[in-house]
């Protein structure tokens, strides 16, 4: 017959020590994805919030292709249900930034250095950066005064990064991409208010 094993009692230190070895690992890798986040996002106050790996295609921009535009939108949609459809597989689009209305909040979806599906042409999508603007392009109160400021720093810096001119020639509407459907940003969007916040910013 076998004889019933006791268990040692685990002392205070045992336990104390136990506890601290099980948090380590738990501090490190979230002290880890932390700063993966931080890393991830090419503008520095955007925040991370990535697009599926089915909606981009990956690159290394500006190796592999020259960035020639940013290409101004408009979502069409809230802001939190943007950046839901970029992240379902089955939507087949992205954008690299979407800008809130209410704030001017920054978020990033897909690496500059990727391939965003946003501007409905191949070519363009190869060599351009597109933001997303919250709103509807016939609710002009969307187009607050945060995010023009806001979408016109950030635009500023990739056209800084890239040595984009800061014009209308080369900072153009979703709707002058060669063979675009949209009409985004409709014709609330004050253009000569956003070009003259990007050159100042």
């Amino acid at each position: 017959m076998d004889r019933e094993r006791t268990a040692p009692v685990p002392t205070r230190r045992r336990l104390l020590k136990g506890a601290a070895l099980a948090a380590v690992p738990y501090t490190l890798l979230s002290g880890t994805r932390a700063a993966a986040q931080v890393r991830a996002a090419d503008y520095p106050s955007a925040e991370w919030q990535p697009a599926s790996a089915s909606n981009y295609s990956r690159s290394s921009r500006p190796t592999s292709y020259p960035l020639d535009y940013v290409v101004i939108h408009v979502t069409q949609e809230t802001y939190a249900d943007t950046l839901s459809i970029f992240r379902d597989p089955e939507k087949q689009v992205s954008a690299h930034y979407v800008v809130r209305s209410s704030d001017g909040h920054v978020t990033q979806c897909v690496r500059e250095a990727d391939i965003a599906w946003h501007a409905g042409n191949w070519d363009y999508n190869t060599r351009s950066i597109g933001i997303e603007h919250e709103g509807w392009v016939d609710r002009p109160e969307y187009f607050t005064d945060a995010l023009y400021e806001q979408s016109a720093r950030l635009t500023a810096a990739i056209c800084t990064a890239y040595g984009i001119p800061k014009d209308r020639a080369h900072i153009i509407a979703h709707h002058e991409v060669p063979g675009s459907d949209h009409t985004d940003p409709g014709p609330f969007w004050d253009w000569t208010r956003y070009i003259r916040l990007v050159n100042f910013a």
